[in-house]
């Protein structure tokens, strides 16, 4: 590994081996809701936050790498892999409170975020509702910086959704989809790139509540127009935040131009994008996200946060808009055009 550049710190890095039960998954009863997860090592806290209708399992083969230098924790959020999958709210913003009551039952006062997909808008909205907890943000293919979906996605969120995912499960839909996914792969399109997780997204939901906790997700940040949450409105506030965005170029589901949008939404970010790589550049490259998560780890600095700096941040507004500034035609023409682009926010 290349020498740290000036000025930043370096942790010194000691490495352990990884039993296979600290692999296994844990469970921890919260406000009478089991959750799962998994937890290993020792080290600063590296939260592994998955996305829609996936579970912990997606970071399975990363978790003895990281570990050997982190303590890792990968729930599964609520309604999600082994966790409880009551009718409750499957909100952003519900799920950063779910976070953070997990880490509070497990002694972790902070740490650094890795948030995929719907996990990084979780991994976000965290950031902004407990910036004092958040050391570092590390943002995978993120929900939640653009209007742009996948189709499939716009379409699920419709009603008679239940319906559509019924069917997947009938006789030979599994098949067809299957080789519907394997075409798409053989032509090379984008979506070919990220067949093999879809699929297992869709495996994922065998039963009625699965699928039901699956729609009550998806319809909190989705509708039939995209994204409907956003953080891109406060982005602003993740400046002195150790920020990396980490995308793959092909993403099918989310598209890079996001990544882009949020680059330059975020003061300071880091922008790494996996060339031929879909929705989930961590199984792509592997090697090249746990270099590089261990490389921002060790070269940045926690977020040292401050009731003064965030007040002043508010304060200041975003770069180019009016919040917190006065109420000018120009100011309101610049906020309007802001709007149109994120329409909502996250709380």
């Amino acid at each position: 590994m290349a020498d740290a550049p000036l000025g930043r710190p370096r942790r010194t890095v000691r490495l352990r081996s990884v039993g296979d039960g600290e692999l296994r998954l844990h469970h921890r009863v919260v406000h009478g809701y089991r959750r799962a997860y998994r937890m290993a090592g020792e080290g600063p806290a590296l939260v592994l936050i998955h996305g829609i209708g996936d579970s912990s399992a997606t970071w399975a083969e990363l978790i003895p790498d990281l570990a050997r230098t982190h303590t890792v924790i990968a729930p599964d959020l609520l309604g999600h892999g082994a966790s409880d999958k009551p009718r409750a709210d499957y909100s952003v913003a519900a799920y950063a409170n779910g976070v953070r009551d997990l880490l509070a039952t497990l002694d972790i006062e902070s740490a650094t975020l890795v948030g995929h997909s719907l996990g990084g808008g979780v991994a976000m909205q965290f950031a902004y509702q407990y910036p004092e907890r958040t050391e570092r943000l590390v943002l995978v293919s993120a929900g939640g910086v653009g209007g742009e979906v996948n189709p499939v996605l716009r379409a699920v969120s419709l009603p008679g959704a239940h319906l559509l995912l019924s069917a997947l499960r009938l006789p030979g839909m599994r098949l067809q989809v299957g080789l519907f996914a394997r075409l798409m792969s053989l032509l090379d399109t984008d979506l070919g790139q990220d067949a093999p997780e879809l699929l297992t997204l869709v495996d994922a939901l065998p039963d009625t509540t699965s699928r039901s906790a699956f729609i009550r997700t998806l319809r909190a940040v989705v509708d039939w127009r995209g994204q409907a949450v956003t953080m891109l409105d406060r982005c602003y506030l993740t400046e002195g935040m150790p920020t990396m965005l980490l995308w793959g170029d092909r993403d099918s589901v989310v598209p890079v131009r996001h990544a882009h949008g949020a680059h330059r939404a975020m003061p300071g970010s880091r922008l790494e994008v996996f060339e031929g790589a879909g929705h989930f550049p961590f199984h792509s490259d592997p090697a090249r996200f746990l270099a590089l998560v261990e490389e921002f780890t060790t070269t940045t600095a926690p977020a040292d946060w401050s009731r003064e700096h965030w007040r002043e941040l508010l304060r200041a507004g975003r770069s180019g808009t009016s919040v917190g500034r006065p109420d000018t035609p120009q100011n309101r023409a610049v906020e309007r055009d802001l709007r149109e682009a994120s329409e909502r926010s996250a709380t």
